[in-house]
């Protein structure tokens, strides 16, 4: 009965997509165009040099290196192989999907066990400062202080989801770590990264083809997802769902003293987190204090399209989904609570202490991250013409080297 509901689920969802392009096929054509250029423009050059190096770093033996390093601090502090520490200094300087990129290819080498990868992915998949600083700070608020406060609120939030679900799995788990010293040594740590080098016995070429392939296959999933959302929430607005969803919590707000216009705003960001930062700064509210509050929980919540984005790539292994969606939600929740408590500190005095300096240190702040971004506008498109042609001749050649006529 479960499975022909499941069924009948995914069939009335799949015919509610279909009559609703039918229906309104201008606003989905604009829709998916935004998509296209977000992932065109800044996420796939931004993401693709990451996912290279990790790829790399990987067949290298580095993170190998990396591993035996860092055991002493993961393992006690998260409950994870010291490889961990990889995925999660990747997360934070890339931004999501990278850190279930990197949990489920240290899972596909046994790196890591399924319980301690499902440890990994809850708190690996953090926004990056480019997001932050540059499109939310910068590019919605035009407030590049703000940046500071939702940083260090979101990083520290995930710390702490780290933290909380080391004890995830610890009955199901095979071997129990316990009273074991962990020790820092660079010779080991060089041994282990030697040995996985000579395990590999590919070609550098082939590595490097191998990389730059298995990135762009991966950004091009992503870009799938991205088309997808924005269709989807544009889909979801016209056929007045998103508004009757805010219609449901926005009695709840005045609770948490938000006003009952962030209702929407709030939904359309659990589904995409661009579109509802985008809507919440345009709110107006009596304090910064309640967008902030907001933005930090979607952010820490992930949105659904970036959910759907690592769900897709676990689903190559056996990584399950339900840790670390859980984890979405204490990372939100935290996150709120950081935001609250930390607000008066990093954005109140700051802009107390900062009203006597001089204007021009602010604007050489905010153009750091805005040039970066525009940098990536003005290139992505190129960067991606040129990966993806790279990635279809690496195709071809593979093809003719193993079936040669």
């Amino acid at each position: 009965m479960k499975q022909k509901l499941k069924t009948l689920g995914y069939a009335g969802i799949s015919i509610f997509l279909f009559f609703s392009l039918i229906r309104f096929p201008d606003q989905a054509l604009e829709a998916a165009i935004r998509g296209l250029n977000m992932w065109w423009e800044v996420v796939f050059p931004s993401l693709l040099p990451f996912f290279i190096t990790a790829e790399l770093l990987l067949a290298f033996g580095v993170v190998k290196f990396l591993g035996v390093l860092f055991e002493p601090i993961m393992r006690p502090l998260f409950n994870i192989p010291g490889a961990g520490s990889f995925g999660w200094i990747m997360g934070m300087a890339s931004g999501y999907p990278t850190g279930a990129k990197i949990a489920s290819r240290l899972r596909e080498e046994r790196q890591l066990s399924q319980i301690e990868a499902e440890r990994l992915v809850s708190f690996t998949n953090n926004s990056s400062p480019l997001f932050i600083f540059g499109a939310i700070s910068a590019g919605f608020f035009y407030n590049i202080k703000l940046g500071l406060l939702l940083a260090v609120c979101h990083y520290g939030a995930n710390t702490i989801v780290g933290i909380v679900m080391r004890f995830h799995g610890r009955k199901q788990e095979q071997q129990v770590i316990k009273k074991k010293k962990y020790s820092f040594s660079l010779k080991k740590a060089f041994q282990e990264m030697h040995r996985n080098r000579l395990r590999n016995t590919r070609p550098f070429g082939e590595i490097l083809g191998d990389a730059v392939l298995n990135s762009i296959q991966t950004l091009v999933m992503i870009g799938g997802f991205i088309i997808l959302f924005s269709v989807l929430i544009k889909l979801l607005f016209l056929m007045d769902i998103t508004p009757f969803l805010a219609t449901l919590i926005e009695p709840f707000l005045p609770i948490f003293e938000l006003p009952k216009e962030l209702g929407l705003p709030f939904i359309s960001g659990l589904f995409e987190i661009t579109v509802g930062s985008n809507l919440i700064s345009q709110v107006a509210t009596d304090s910064l204090l309640q967008k902030a509050m907001l933005i930090s929980f979607i952010l820490g919540f992930n949105g659904l399209s970036i959910q759907a984005q690592v769900a897709s790539i676990l689903a190559k292994t056996d990584i399950r989904f339900y840790p670390y969606f859980l984890a979405r939600l204490l990372h939100g929740t935290f996150a709120v609570i950081l935001t609250i408590l930390l607000y008066k500190p990093l954005y109140l005095d700051r802009i107390v202490i900062r009203s006597n300096e001089i204007p021009a240190a602010t604007v050489q702040d905010t153009s750091i991250w805005m040039n970066t971004y525009y940098l990536l506008q003005d290139i992505g498109p190129a960067v991606t013409i040129i990966s993806l042609a790279t990635a279809v001749f690496i195709i071809i050649y593979k093809n003719k080297i193993n079936n040669p006529l």
